[in-house]
């Protein structure tokens, strides 16, 4: 009885150390990815935007790698090249404002390297075509979703707009990603997938962005994981409206 009742304890203890791993872990990285966002948000001033970009619109998100020419290692955090191997990165989205200033609503996504050049997904110039491209870092893509009018308000459906049987765009997310309304530019969080019905996720609040009810639904940003797979590389979103003139 006092072996069980010490293999019980041993046990309850065994797993708050690896709950405690896991916090300090999580902690640790949402504070590399504040800093490394802000250093992003820094650098998007210093790069600056073409002015003659067409596609910066108020009614959609525009990949900022589209908008601007930074060079391959500013990407990359901590920018200290003489640092050991950098395991972050930041891609981001921009959109005009509605009031049609040179002000931009700015959505920074930071990840987590993956391993070594990976093959990521990238959609070009707002169509349903998806592209893989070797990389070094995670960049966020457009997906389609809808929601059924008599659904409830925190959930949606992930639809796949590629006709294709080799991509399944409902793998891009997972537990715990972030998503983007293309039209609005809120910030949502998936708590669960559905395991009953394939595509179909759960938010952390009631949507309140784009219209997604039509059968045409809506468009989200999302950062998938490599086309190998893996772990959901995004580590945080962060959003800010910045000031570019000469817009």
């Amino acid at each position: 009885m006092a072996v069980g009742t010490l293999a019980i304890g041993l046990t309850f203890i065994a797993g708050a150390f690896l709950t405690g791993i896991y916090l300090s872990t999580f902690s640790t990285e949402r504070t590399i990815a504040a800093v490394a966002a802000e250093e992003a948000f820094a650098k998007m001033q210093i790069f600056g935007l073409d002015p003659n970009v067409a596609d910066l619109k108020t009614d959609g998100a525009v990949d900022y790698n589209d908008l601007a020419a930074v060079p391959a290692d500013e990407w990359l955090y901590p920018s200290i090249r003489e640092a050991p191997a950098r395991q972050y990165s930041w891609a981001a989205i921009c959109r005009r404002t509605a009031d049609g200033s040179d002000l931009v609503q700015c959505t920074v996504f930071v990840s987590r390297k993956t391993g070594g050049v990976s093959f990521y997904w990238v959609r070009r110039n707002g169509t349903t075509d998806l592209q893989l491209e070797p990389s070094d870092r995670p960049r966020p893509v457009q997906i389609n979703v809808i929601r059924e009018v008599a659904a409830d308000r925190d959930e949606i459906t992930i639809r796949d707009a590629v006709s294709s049987d080799t991509i399944d765009e409902r793998a891009f997310v997972s537990d715990g990603s972030v998503l983007v309304d293309d039209a609005t530019g809120q910030i949502y969080r998936v708590l669960e997938r559905s395991v009953d019905a394939p595509g179909t996720i759960r938010l952390d609040r009631g949507w309140e962005g784009g219209d997604l009810t039509s059968a045409a639904g809506g468009w989200v940003w999302v950062v998938p994981p490599a086309a190998s797979g893996g772990k959901n590389p995004g580590v945080a979103v962060y959003q800010k409206i910045l000031r570019f003139p000469g817009l």
